[in-house]
């Protein structure tokens, strides 16, 4: 009996385009096919890496994908919508249907807290009073490159009970050889959609902060167990890639 074993993939990219293309293209090869118990879109099919590691050397390089032109494909994200995604980042607004943002967990975290109020249980908001982006810029600032504290949580072991738990939950940094570089963990990705947008507005945000800082900009490595294309992207990953003749 054949002992079936993990399959993880690792990615080498010049920059974000690059990236994208060669996650269409080795997902078709190398991905899982299973249906949704829990999750977004329950009851659909994805398909999935088993776990995958991204690198990217350049991601400033070319930050939006191309579609070739008259290629039958929606383009996945465009510079207007992901200017709008990094004030999504960097700033704590939050609607009211919305358990957390990104932003709100990086530049102004909160924690939930139940008590008893005229014998009734009520939540309330109270703020950690940290602003992570602009925490580890000081630590870089004055404290010098040689540390490994410089990483910023999006996760919050509250999140379990979350009915959509944080994709993203690690942005670690590193500056070596006079740049800053991200490290990421996503939970789950949508290839398809979420890829391009959340590291091109990542990407602005360390292109921010490395000047802040006083260094270069450097590369990205993201990592997931959960990078994913929902069955509605799969013919239009085979068409990007030019692998119609796949039985998926």
């Amino acid at each position: 009996m054949n002992e079936k074993l993990l399959n993880p993939v690792y990615i080498d990219a010049f920059d974000l385009d690059d990236a994208w293309f060669q996650c269409l293209s080795k997902i078709l090869d190398h991905g899982h096919i299973y249906t949704i118990t829990k999750g977004s879109y329950e009851g659909q099919k994805r398909l999935e890496f088993d776990y995958c590691v991204v690198r990217v050397k350049k991601p400033a390089h070319q930050i939006i994908p191309i579609i070739p032109e008259g290629m039958p494909i929606p383009a996945p994200t465009d510079m207007d919508y992901i200017q709008g995604y990094l004030s999504y980042l960097m700033t704590g607004a939050k609607t009211e249907t919305e358990d957390y943002t990104y932003g709100e967990r990086l530049v102004n975290p909160t924690i939930k807290i139940k008590e008893k109020v005229d014998g009734k249980e009520m939540s309330k908001e109270m703020p950690l009073d940290v602003n992570q982006i602009e925490e580890v810029i000081k630590l870089y600032k004055e404290k010098g490159v040689g540390t490994n504290q410089a990483v910023m949580e999006i996760g919050m072991p509250s999140d379990i009970k979350l009915a959509d738990p944080p994709c993203l939950r690690i942005i670690d940094t590193r500056i070596r050889y006079g740049k800053l570089h991200f490290m990421l963990y996503f939970r789950s990705w949508d290839l398809w959609g979420g890829f391009p947008s959340n590291l091109g507005g990542l990407q602005l945000v360390k292109q921010y902060m490395a000047e802040e800082i006083g260094v270069e900009d450097g590369e990205i490595i993201a990592a997931s167990k959960g990078l994913h294309l929902y069955d509605y992207a799969w013919d239009l990953a085979k068409l990007r890639t030019n692998k119609q003749n796949l039985a998926i």
